[in-house]
């Protein structure tokens, strides 16, 4: 009788081996959540990116409605000064000091009209048209902000940028996505051929789309990495015009929006032309 109450009061405890079979179990469960969640994140990350390209969107098509006609995308301003689509967009949704766009602007790299006048001081801003975007949705940086002090390339440092939504930490230490890119057919052209491609920002040859018109803004590379390293973005001049050809048309070469514009957002990778970006259409990735 008395082993009998010695062994219920023993304590039950696990053994090594039952320990380490759940431990095991544990962690094959983490592992195959793990890259569930990281994809259910990429996946809503993604759907918000395409929310801020369809939030641009409805900015451009008042900027449409109220000036009839979309901002311009060319690569150089009148002058012959670099100027991209990124950097105009920007200017036509939000201005080019985040106070509003003025309706004489000729979107000049140095913000005059055609007579010598500076648009964008601080007397100008009765002139001015509210925002076409608010600026919480807008993301404006700051190239120095993005690339850092000297890493601008020809581009003004203080030029702002519509920035997309996946944000990581710049070389500067500060952190951001990457500057949306922004094209708009020109209407009178026909053809989308990467074989009658312009060779310069000055001459498409007949295409309805422009591939300069962001090139050098993709050429300053990538700004998480440190200046000098690394390779610049992928987005050659071969593939831009094959990733916006829209494939439901066979008979001819056509692109998406051919109406209209293109925006683009690098992705979740931070490189442009590859299988992650993120268009306004819904496209396919062609090596």
């Amino acid at each position: 009788m008395k082993s009998i109450v010695k062994q219920s009061n023993r304590k039950a405890a696990f053994t090594i081996i039952e320990l380490l079979t759940v431990m095991s179990i544990i962690v094959i469960l983490i592992g195959l959540l793990v890259p569930s969640l990281n994809m259910a994140r990429r996946f809503a990350r993604k759907l918000t990116q395409k929310n801020q390209l369809r939030t641009i969107g409805i900015a451009i098509e008042f900027f449409n409605t109220e000036f009839d006609g979309y901002p311009p995308s060319t690569a150089l301003d009148g002058t012959g000064q670099e100027y991209c689509g990124a950097m105009k967009l920007c200017e036509a949704m939000v201005g080019r000091d985040l106070l509003g766009y003025h309706p004489d602007s000729i979107f000049s790299r140095d913000g005059m009209d055609i007579v010598g006048r500076q648009l964008y001081a601080p007397g100008t801003l009765g002139a001015r048209k509210e925002l076409f975007m608010q600026l919480d949705n807008a993301s404006a940086y700051m190239l120095v902000d993005i690339y850092g002090p000297g890493n601008a390339g020809s581009f003004t440092e203080d030029t702002f940028v519509l920035c997309d939504v996946y944000k990581r930490e710049m070389r500067t230490g500060m952190k951001m996505g990457m500057p949306v890119l922004y094209y708009t057919a020109e209407t009178s052209n026909k053809i989308h051929d990467a074989n009658f491609a312009p060779t310069t920002a000055l001459d498409n040859n007949g295409n309805i789309y422009n591939y300069w018109d962001n090139h050098s803004l993709v050429g300053l590379g990538k700004p998480w990495e440190q200046a000098g390293q690394g390779l610049p973005h992928d987005l050659d001049l071969t593939r831009f015009y094959r990733n916006t050809r829209n494939e439901k048309i066979t008979t001819l070469s056509r692109p998406y929006r051919e109406d209209s514009y293109i925006l683009m957002s690098a992705g979740f990778d931070g490189e442009y032309g590859t299988s992650d970006d993120i268009y306004n259409f819904d496209w396919k990735y062609r090596q």
